[in-house]
């Protein structure tokens, strides 16, 4: 009876997840669709127009032609969200939408087989004594986790174990919210070499994963001292006095289970562990080699994901006892970035009907003599405000690249603004917000399983928000100096 409780407990957690993801999703659809439409609407408004480009699609400055209005067909923009998969850009697609469906069906096997809970479990444990210092490396290591490997939702899983181990230390609720949910979000987008960022937009500006990587890599240490500062001086102030706490209340009933809760570690996760670890450390080398060799650092999207494709399937069978699980898994989980692909598919088809209808260059060309003569750094930061707009509304990484980038990178070029300060200005608009936007699911759902209320939420966090945003600002203004 207990366990038909469960499975119908578990399957309506399942549906609150899918529901608001596919209200998410909706959304999405609704306004780049509405952004499809009004692209097509534009071309019986604008003139088309031309640039001349050199041999690498370069545009050449002072070479826009302008010619007369010409409305696109109508059903051209009804078929363009299948039809860029035979346009020019249809490899890069079909590449981008290859690598997403592999790195989601390897998250969701490593979840499934309790591989990342073991990794961070173990973690947490082994200097479970030192709560300062375990507060600092679980940040780090969910911090690397999102800032590597592109890792977010999946780590949100991990949720209510790091808040039984942080209560169980004597701290509090939002330190296992701050640990895991913050951690991930923020090292996602102080990305270094984060595939669903860093990796498609450097695929999409012909540049390999680790060019320019040492100012992410000093942007992510700096993003990783000022979290763990900010926690650290939270448990300091809740050491001192508890009622402090935002959750002291229901963290008080939450430590009488605690001794139900809290897992210890078995064999079978020291062999996980070690299986993962074994594949994690092949990924890390897999990066530095693409990374040191030219040759292949333009095929870093393919390559990655074999790497991850062939690991995952390796580790999957030493840790399976049922090898069918494995690509059961898999499958699963590529299913699940499905309406990711067809977000891309759509973002993309916006290009596609601006580039037939002949108005993307009249588009840049306009764009290119407003900001012409300004201060470049002017210009980042409205490359920046712009991603944030969208944030608000459109919460997938890839989708955003895939509708930002191609338009952004040759306008930024004309400017004299190099690719790297355009993908990391990138990568600090996406994200960050993810935090304290209701709009964004994942963080709905992080408050909902840790009992936290939104504006209870917003109260511990928003001078964080205020802190990093003026970094952020900061470390491009520093970037656009030193020519980046």
């Amino acid at each position: 009876m207990e366990e038909k409780k469960e499975e119908v407990a578990e399957k309506k957690e399942e549906k609150s997840f899918s529901s608001i993801n596919l209200k998410s999703f909706l959304l999405v659809t609704i306004i780049l669709g509405t952004m499809l439409i009004v692209s097509g609407v534009l071309s019986y408004l604008i003139p088309q127009g031309s640039f001349s480009r050199d041999p690498d699609g370069v545009i050449i400055d002072g070479t826009y032609a302008e010619q007369g209005i010409k409305g696109i067909a109508i059903w051209r923009i009804i078929t363009a969200p299948f039809r860029v998969f035979a346009s020019d850009d249809a490899l890069t697609i079909i590449f981008i939408s290859l690598f997403l469906l592999i790195m989601s069906g390897v998250f969701n096997l490593l979840d499934k087989t309790n591989g990342i809970r073991v990794i961070i479990g173990k973690t947490v444990r082994k200097f479970s004594k030192q709560r300062k210092l375990v507060v600092c490396i679980a940040l780090l290591a969910f911090m690397a986790f999102g800032s590597f490997f592109g890792m977010f939702e999946e780590l949100v899983t991990l949720l209510p174990l790091v808040i039984v181990f942080m209560l169980s230390m004597g701290m509090d609720t939002l330190t296992g919210l701050g640990v895991c949910m913050l951690g991930a979000c923020f090292g996602f987008s102080a990305a270094i070499t984060n595939p669903f960022s860093v990796g498609i937009a450097s695929n999409l500006a012909g540049t390999y994963v680790l060019q320019g990587a040492w100012l992410r890599i000093l942007f992510f240490v700096i993003v990783f001292a000022i979290v763990a500062a900010f926690l650290l001086l939270h448990i300091r102030k809740i050491t001192n006095n508890p009622e402090k706490s935002y959750t002291y209340a229901a963290d008080m009933e939450r430590r009488k289970t605690l001794a139900l809760q809290t897992e210890m570690e078995s064999e079978e996760d020291n062999r996980i562990f070690k299986i993962y670890a074994v594949f994690f450390a092949v990924q890390l080398v897999m990066l530095l080699l693409i990374a040191s060799i030219r040759v292949i650092a333009s095929y870093a999207i393919p390559l990655l994901a074999f790497s991850f494709l062939i690991g995952g399937i390796i580790c999957g069978c030493f840790v399976c006892e049922n090898k069918k699980d494995v690509f059961k898994y898999m499958g699963q989980g590529a299913v699940s970035m499905l309406p990711a692909v067809a977000l891309i598919a759509l973002a993309s088809s916006i290009k596609l009907v601006m580039t037939e209808s002949g108005i993307l260059d009249t588009v840049m060309y306009h764009v290119i003599e407003s900001l012409r003569g300004k201060d470049k750094f002017l210009c980042v930061v409205l490359i920046y405000l712009l991603t944030l707009f969208l944030q608000i509304f459109i919460g997938s990484a890839s989708a955003k690249i895939m509708l930002v980038m191609p338009i952004i990178l040759p306008i930024c070029a004309t400017l004299g603004l190099s690719t790297n300060i355009v993908i990391l200005t990138y990568c600090m608009a996406d994200g960050f917000t993810d935090m304290i936007l209701p709009t964004n699911p994942v963080l709905l759902i992080g408050l909902s399983m840790a009992n936290v209320s939104y504006d209870k939420w917003v109260k511990w966090t928003w001078k964080l928000q205020l802190l990093v945003f003026a970094i952020t600002l900061l470390i491009l203004f520093f970037g656009v100096q030193i020519a980046y």
